[in-house]
């Protein structure tokens, strides 16, 4: 079985590209933003329980999202491999990936990082705003900090995943979507022969 983490700076077209590589992989792309929604529709307890806390403005503690992740290694079956996206954000949360998959017998197959500068990041998410209607992504404050977060926290799984010998980084600000798709999809075929 496969386990990679799809990695990059908010609007690097991760959950773009997901789809494509969940396809011609079939792998199980687990997104934990979805995930969380489909527990709380499903009125779990995992659900009630972050339910409560995002209604209560609180973020969803790491054991919660851990606990639902680990859930879907052990019954998503008929897939080679998976797909996360959205987890591991900060080097706790990897550490924790490591320990789910050493309970299991398995290891992280490598990370699949696409790159891109702050300035497309901006672009990107106003774009997206614009389109979608997202009005949290329209506004500047909270693109910034948003930025500001992804540098502070999830980047320095950068060097965590380098000394593991797992990172593997493509340039994502290629003008269109299928330039930067082609790219993505070289990338995941270079590890994937690699393995």
């Amino acid at each position: 079985m496969r386990y990679y983490i799809l990695f990059g700076p908010p609007g690097a077209g991760k959950g773009t590209h997901a789809a494509a590589i969940k396809e011609k992989y079939n792998y199980c792309h687990l997104s934990t933003g979805e995930l969380l929604r489909a527990e709380i529709a499903a009125d779990t307890q995992l659900g009630r329980q972050a339910k409560e806390l995002i209604t209560a403005g609180h973020l969803v503690p790491d054991e919660i999202v851990e606990k639902m992740i680990a859930a879907q290694f052990d019954s998503v079956k008929g897939v080679n491999g998976f797909l996360l996206d959205g987890f591991p954000r900060t080097l706790g949360q990897a550490q924790d990936l490591d320990k789910i998959l050493a309970e299991r017998g398995e290891e992280l197959s490598g990370v699949f990082a696409i790159m891109i500068s702050d300035e497309v990041v901006k672009e990107r998410i106003r774009h997206r705003a614009s389109i979608e209607g997202r009005a949290d992504d329209a506004n500047e404050e909270t693109i910034n900090n948003r930025i500001k977060t992804y540098h502070e926290q999830t980047e320095p799984l950068i060097d965590y995943y380098k000394k593991q010998g797992k990172y593997h980084e493509v340039i994502g600000d290629a003008p269109t979507i299928e330039q930067n798709r082609a790219r993505v999809l070289a990338l995941v075929e270079k590890v994937e022969n690699s393995l």
